[in-house]
């Protein structure tokens, strides 16, 4: 854990630097006596967290920290003497604030927490560049022989294959992926997901319904010029008036 630590006391930061040796897994890369200084060790060393002084000569912690770019924002954690900035280091999205004098037991939880923030951190990196990937990649449009789509939904990735596919619906500000006795919300509009869909397999029947045409077992039609959809499951679909002219063409297509 590549580590800064920044605070214009000597003393202070010597504390630091002997309680870190004793810390597994922690290198200290730098250490700064002002804001400036600080700002130069991030660019140069890129690390992983930094141990921050709210009171330093030429700028505060905070104005060290709106200085970062967002994705360079290493894990912080600011040692002081001074209490009253606490909630204002949480809003800052800090991970901890250690109150000086601080002993080896409340820096050693610090530290551990701070591990498992950049656990945390780098998984949810590498399921973005997975994702990343598998939606940019040559063949991932729906044409692709994969045919599938690439879920994060619950702190998982899945992969689900058209095929499986029974229903979509809106529901508030998410969308319902209905497959057998499964289902998946993700926060997202129903025409972005259709966009990924096979237009040749799926087609929308209501503003917050698309079906799969695979599933369809029987169209019912109703005195109002709707249709009832019946899907091989039992599931029964209505199909607004809007969107009936898909469904008379997928007959016509059929016949």
């Amino acid at each position: 854990m590549r580590t800064v630590v920044a605070d214009d006391e000597p003393l202070g930061r010597d504390k630091l630097r002997l309680l870190l040796n004793e810390e597994r897994g922690v290198e200290v890369v730098a250490e700064c006596q002002s804001g400036e200084e600080t700002l130069n060790a991030l660019k140069s060393y890129e690390p992983d967290l930094l141990l921050l002084d709210i009171r330093m000569p030429d700028m505060d912690g905070f104005q060290v920290l709106g200085e970062i770019p967002v994705q360079k924002m290493p894990v912080v954690i600011f040692t002081t003497a001074y209490d009253q900035y606490a909630v204002r280091a949480f809003e800052a999205h800090a991970l901890d604030y250690l109150l000086k004098p601080f002993d080896r037991e409340r820096l050693h939880h610090a530290i551990n927490r701070a591990r498992a923030e950049l656990i945390t951190m780098r998984h949810r990196e590498m399921t973005h560049r997975m994702l990343e990937f598998l939606e940019d990649r040559p063949g991932s449009s729906t044409a692709a022989k994969d045919r599938r789509l690439v879920l994060k939904t619950g702190g998982r990735v899945v992969f689900l294959n058209f095929e499986e596919i029974d229903w979509v619906e809106a529901a508030a500000n998410y969308v319902k992926l209905n497959a057998g006795n499964q289902s998946y919300l993700l926060r997202e509009g129903i025409g972005h997901v259709t966009d990924k869909l096979d237009p040749a397999q799926f087609i929308r029947i209501h503003r917050s319904t698309v079906v799969n045409v695979h599933k369809i077992k029987e169209l019912q039609p109703v005195n109002s010029g709707e249709y009832i959809v019946v899907l091989k499951n039992g599931k029964e679909l209505s199909c607004s008036r809007g969107y009936r002219l898909s469904l008379q063409r997928l007959i016509e297509n059929s016949l």
